[in-house]
């Protein structure tokens, strides 16, 4: 089993993703609502357990 290394910076509402190859992506933060650059993907976090998720870009 191979151990992975990723640690997110929090610069307000900015997230930055890192792996131990260097950047990975970049994301924003506003309140329950999240984005993710490289996945195009949007999160709405809903009371309870529980989230809405997009599909986010075809490629």
């Amino acid at each position: 089993m191979r151990f992975h290394l990723r640690k997110t910076l929090r610069l307000g509402p900015v997230r930055v993703h890192l792996t131990e190859r260097g950047f990975s992506s970049w994301g924003l933060k506003v309140g329950r609502w999240t984005w993710n650059s490289r996945t195009g993907r949007h999160t709405i976090n809903t009371p309870g357990p529980g989230s809405f998720k997009t599909k986010g870009r075809r490629r």
